[in-house]
């Protein structure tokens, strides 16, 4: 599981990344969110400037601090929120007790993915709250496939 969340973080990556970018992939989140029935919170930022965020009708305002904590995760790891999740979880570690990070500062909860640009690294997160945790991180695994044209099976 582990290897699939890395091969997911080295494929969906860009060689470049604008507010344009950003508007077509926070667009695209939302109309499969809206396909599905699903309301979601989208969130994308590019060091540390916020480039795109739409709430959903009838999603919670806590939604922005759960997007908050994921996308710091991110930050601190370089990795999705899910593989944090899943590395604790393999190793018999509470997603909510990991001790060098505070509950009330990360989540490790799928849903948010590294933003990584080509020689560059991390640079920021594209993150999706409303969702069961890996629902959400498939979702945005599901929309950068296609935006980015990986035909792999991610």
């Amino acid at each position: 599981m582990l290897a699939m969340l890395v091969r997911q973080e080295q494929l969906l990556q860009f060689d470049a990344f604008d507010s344009d970018i950003a508007l077509e992939i926070g667009l695209r989140l939302v109309r499969a969110a809206r396909a599905a029935d699903e309301a979601i919170t989208v969130d994308i930022t590019r060091h540390d400037q916020r480039l795109f965020h739409h709430a959903m009708n009838g999603t919670p305002a806590d939604h922005a601090h759960w997007i908050w904590r994921k996308s710091n995760l991110v930050k601190r790891s370089g990795h999705s929120s899910c593989y944090v999740h899943t590395q604790v979880t393999m190793g018999g570690g509470a997603i909510h007790a990991i001790p060098t990070l505070d509950a009330r500062r990360f989540a490790a909860l799928g849903g948010a993915f590294p933003l990584t640009l080509r020689g560059s690294g991390v640079v920021g997160a594209i993150t999706v709250a409303g969702l069961p945790g890996g629902e959400d991180h498939a979702l945005v695994v599901r929309v950068l496939r296609d935006y980015l044209r990986i035909d792999e099976s991610l």
